[in-house]
């Protein structure tokens, strides 16, 4: 690693925030690691000591606040600050991120430049003064990288889509909140706050009846009518 290079830790179980946060730091001298859960997170913070962590609240096995939680307890990454990144930013999750040691909250779509402020603020420097590239991102190159997140989340949805309907016919609750989660942080990040808010009215929903899985279906659906719309007009650009 060249001298004076940074490094960050990403970790959420969206991989279209993983893929936003990896095409947004590629600009600058910045290394991206990333984990899909907390666990893998802690294991990865140990091992190489990123300057600063991202993390995601709602993840499976151990989730934000467990990590939070966990990392205060080890002397080895105790010290490493964090920024949580969650689109469940209530007033309750918030305190208890504090609480737990976390330097600052950023709400899901993330805004890069409060972003960069939080992490120049944490490490008493302008981190991204110095892009790999001698000039600013352009408003064509800006477009490409958005038009890049969208491309991947088309491709990886039907994976996601299967794994609805799945769940649906099982009557499995919490995988389907899990899918419905990572859909959620993806949704305002590729520009469609209303796959955002359905995702959010389902995973709400106590799904304790037949008529909250009829609502789940029905709004599921929508979804998807959504995803094919995009994925159509994607194809004629």
């Amino acid at each position: 690693m060249s001298a004076g290079k940074r490094k960050v830790l990403v970790i959420d179980d969206s991989d279209i925030i993983l893929q936003s946060l990896i095409s947004f730091f590629s600009g600058f001298n910045i290394e991206v690691l990333t984990a899909t859960n907390g666990l893998d997170g802690i294991k990865i913070a140990a091992e190489h000591h990123p300057d600063i962590i991202f993390l995601d609240l709602v993840m499976p096995n151990v989730n934000g606040l467990k990590m939070l939680e966990v990392k205060k307890a080890l002397d080895e990454i105790r010290s490493i600050p964090v920024i949580v990144i969650s689109a469940n930013t209530g007033r309750s999750n918030v305190v208890s991120a504090m609480e737990l040691g976390a330097d600052r909250i950023i709400s899901k779509p993330i805004d890069h430049e409060t972003l960069k402020k939080y992490v120049n603020e944490i490490l008493g420097e302008n981190i991204f003064g110095s892009p790999k590239k001698n000039v600013k991102i352009s408003d064509n190159e800006s477009k490409e990288i958005k038009e890049q997140l969208l491309s991947f989340f088309l491709n990886s949805f039907p994976v996601k889509q299967k794994g609805i309907q799945e769940a649906i016919r099982s009557k499995d609750g919490k995988r389907l909140k899990e899918i419905l989660h990572e859909i959620k942080g993806a949704g305002g990040t590729i520009g469609y706050d209303e796959i955002t808010e359905i995702s959010a009215e389902v995973e709400r929903r106590g799904l304790n009846s037949p008529t909250d899985w009829v609502y789940a279906e029905f709004k599921c659906n929508q979804i998807f009518q959504i995803v094919n719309q995009i994925k159509n007009n994607f194809k004629n650009k």
